[in-house]
């Protein structure tokens, strides 16, 4: 093979690591909210960089089994939590 070749492939694999390595070994957060909307309540778990996503993570995916459509979906979101506890 010729010398550009294998630059190009050491270069290829050398981008898949650092993609690999950032992917897999990153500080998350974890935590659990509780929501109550309509009536109904649901517990979700969500992790992420910050806490701020993982807890917006959470009530989004806590919200999208308690409501249907988008209006509701809107109003469960801007709901306080229940609970919010963080996991390590």
């Amino acid at each position: 093979m010729k010398n550009t070749t294998w630059l190009a492939l050491g270069f290829v694999a050398v981008v898949l690591g650092v993609i690999v390595y950032s992917t897999f070994h990153q500080e998350r957060v974890r935590c659990q909210v509780c929501m109550s909307f309509a009536g109904r309540r649901d517990c979700r778990t969500a992790s992420a960089a910050t806490r701020e996503e993982a807890q917006r993570t959470a009530i989004s995916n806590a919200c999208a089994q308690l409501s249907s459509g988008v209006t509701e979906t809107t109003q469960c979101e801007n709901t306080r939590p229940e609970s919010v506890d963080w996991l390590h």
